[in-house]
């Protein structure tokens, strides 16, 4: 079976499980940019409940291919991203070995949103243990007919609470604020390695099933 996301900053759990068990994985390369979604959102968990990073862009006008959409460093973003992450992250079992994997991407300046994406993914998809290679779209299609599986509306922040939404039980694992909060599904693939570090790629296994 095959594959189609979009492309995500700091991905949720589910995509990245999407991804283990798939023949193909392409990227959606070639759609208009769409605000309020994974593409420059991420969430995690703090003392103070669930946060939600941004990464600020450039648009020209509304109809701006996802390819082309340039990332605004008119805020310093990167430094208060990297403290979220570390004042959320620093106590948790596998932090400080994953940190040097991560703090580059808040230090060099991508030009493209994309592109910082693509980068990262990589990184990410090589600590959950998955040798999958990544393929991305050409043109685009408004709709897939299987043996493609088209998850680019359905992995969507608006959709994490919702009853039916097939990841909406994830089987709970031990996190930082846990004793505040209880547990949180749902959240970036970035909870899951600093809590499960080595342990990751099996709960994703499980999830895929």
């Amino acid at each position: 079976m095959n594959l189609i996301l979009t492309t995500a900053y700091f991905p949720p759990i589910e995509y990245i499980a999407l991804i283990e068990n798939k023949s193909a994985v392409f990227i959606e390369g070639d759609e208009n940019y769409q605000r309020q979604s994974y593409r420059n959102r991420m969430l995690i968990v703090t003392a103070n409940g669930v946060q939600q990073l941004s990464i600020p862009v450039v648009q020209n006008h509304s109809k701006t291919k996802i390819r082309d959409v340039e990332v605004d460093y008119k805020t310093e973003w990167q430094k208060q991203h990297w403290r979220a992450i570390t004042a959320a992250y620093n106590n948790s079992p596998f932090f400080l070995y994953f940190q040097d994997y991560f703090q580059p991407f808040y230090e060099k300046k991508h030009k493209f949103l994309f592109d910082f994406n693509t980068e990262l993914l990589a990184v990410l998809l090589k600590l959950c243990q998955i040798n999958k290679k990544i393929l991305f779209t050409e043109e685009f299609q408004a709709s897939y007919e299987m043996p493609m599986l088209d998850y680019r509306a359905l992995i969507h922040p608006k959709n994490r609470n919702r009853p039916n939404y097939p990841f909406a039980n994830q089987e709970k694992y031990k996190q930082v604020f846990d004793d505040r909060h209880g547990f949180i599904s749902n959240l970036s693939i970035l909870d899951l390695l600093c809590n499960k570090g080595n342990q990751t790629k099996q709960y994703l296994k499980m999830l895929s099933k």
